[in-house]
């Protein structure tokens, strides 16, 4: 059986964050311009240098954010889950991309031009304040996420990449296995290490029975012991 094409009407629902701090005839004008992208493991949605031109909002998948570093080693900066918007932050600060943003895994996303959006943020001040409280919020867990990876040793480091997964896309129904399957070299992009060393902590920490392992699957199998170690760094 063929798979049914998604509509905005289907996503409609899930963009009620936004939606309904809109007027009948905002709603109207919005519905007017938003269109749905697919995005394949891996695929760039955009890239460090590019003009903004969209508002995006995840509706289902996984992303991450990264900056490319010294030596072409990239920094995963934060990650995206649903039902999430990003990719706004440059266009309000009317500046080229300073990230780059790429899907985990199948993902769907609906977009917006910004240029819809600015002219809806000028007749509507409750939706300026919504994307107010949105970038706070993001710019505090970016001062806690600079200062831990920084200042954490390596096992602290990979303990709260852990733990910031699981806080972000959760456990599958045994309770305790990731709901994301990174990569090593993921893993040590977001925590700011060398794959060899995400690699030999990783063992570590199951040889510690903290977590367990199963090619790109992960088991939190003490996380008392797993948020300790990343307490105290």
């Amino acid at each position: 059986m063929a798979r049914r094409t998604i509509t905005i009407p289907d996503v409609l629902p899930k963009l009620s964050a936004i939606v309904d701090l809109l007027t009948m005839e905002e709603r109207e004008a919005l519905m007017q311009h938003l269109s749905i992208q697919t995005y394949r493991k891996n695929e760039l949605i955009y890239s460090e240098g590019e003009i903004p031109h969209y508002l995006y909002c995840l509706i289902s998948g996984k992303v991450k954010i990264f900056k490319e570093g010294v030596g072409g080693r990239a920094q995963i900066v934060r990650v995206v889950r649903p039902v999430e918007y990003f990719g706004y932050r440059a266009a309000f600060a009317t500046q080229d991309y300073l990230s780059s943003a790429a899907a985990f895994e199948a993902t769907t996303i609906v977009r917006c031009p910004m240029k819809i959006v600015e002219s809806l943020l000028q007749q509507n001040a409750r939706l300026g304040w919504f994307f107010i409280q949105r970038l706070s919020a993001s710019l505090g867990q970016a001062d806690e996420r600079t200062v831990s990876l920084t200042q954490k040793h390596i096992r602290g480091r990979l303990a709260e990449s852990l733990l910031f997964l699981r806080d972000s896309y959760g456990l599958e129904e045994d309770g305790c296995t990731l709901s994301i399957y990174l990569s090593r070299e993921d893993l040590a992009n977001l925590s700011n290490m060398t794959t060899s060393n995400a690699i030999r902590t990783l063992s570590t920490f199951a040889a510690e029975h903290i977590v367990a392992i199963d090619g790109r699957k992960i088991k939190i199998m003490d996380e008392t012991k797993l948020e300790r170690i990343s307490k105290i760094g």
